[in-house]
């Protein structure tokens, strides 16, 4: 049990390669701590370059990639931490067990699409990945020769090629700092929530 001022929970970025998930995840990290919430990011990049080094990008690969994070985050909510999963996440259905684990464990889940149609992201490009896939230098590219599949539902959808990112990072604060606040006990009504 979390004796943190704030409920601990998961939010899982999904989007394409460009559409802004690691800046936004870094800023809202940044935007939760100066609010006093403990927070931590677990970047698509990153965890390949330390925990998923083995995994390749083959659809089985991903499926592990991917639940292999949602554990890391699992682990991290439970000891108390608002946890920002930024990976693209290809697939609905390995989304969806990111959400069914949380849900097992009594972890707030929710799945944010950040939203940016795919000439925008090629136009970005940070990491000239769009530019080598297009090269035929990178196999199975999300977008490109492998699918990306957009969230149906999900809990907060950002355009981030229609708003700018303070725009974008005001409404992910507001929405988190709603998302994590303690759930307050009726006085006199013991287990109650309001």
């Amino acid at each position: 049990m979390t004796q943190s001022k704030h409920r601990p929970a998961i939010l899982f970025f999904t989007g394409l390669s460009g559409s802004g998930k690691s800046t936004l995840a870094t800023g809202l990290e940044s935007d939760l701590r100066a609010a006093g919430v403990l927070a931590t990011v677990i970047d698509g990049d990153k965890l390949r370059t330390g925990l998923c080094r083995d995994l390749g990008f083959s659809e089985t690969d991903r499926h592990e990639n991917l639940r292999r994070a949602t554990e890391l985050a699992l682990h991290l909510a439970d000891v108390g931490a608002v946890v920002i999963v930024a990976l693209i996440a290809p697939f609905r259905a390995d989304r969806d067990l990111g959400a069914r684990r949380a849900q097992e464990n009594g972890v707030a889940f929710a799945e944010v699409f950040i939203n940016a149609p795919l000439p925008v992201c090629e136009h970005r490009d940070p990491k000239h990945l769009y530019k080598r896939a297009r090269a035929g230098e990178i196999k199975a590219f999300t977008g490109i020769d492998s699918p990306y599949e957009a969230p149906l539902a999900p809990a907060l959808e950002l355009h981030t090629d229609l708003e700018t990112v303070e725009q974008s990072l005001a409404q992910l604060t507001s929405f988190t700092l709603a998302l994590t606040r303690p759930v307050a006990r009726v006085a006199g009504a013991a287990g109650a929530r309001v």
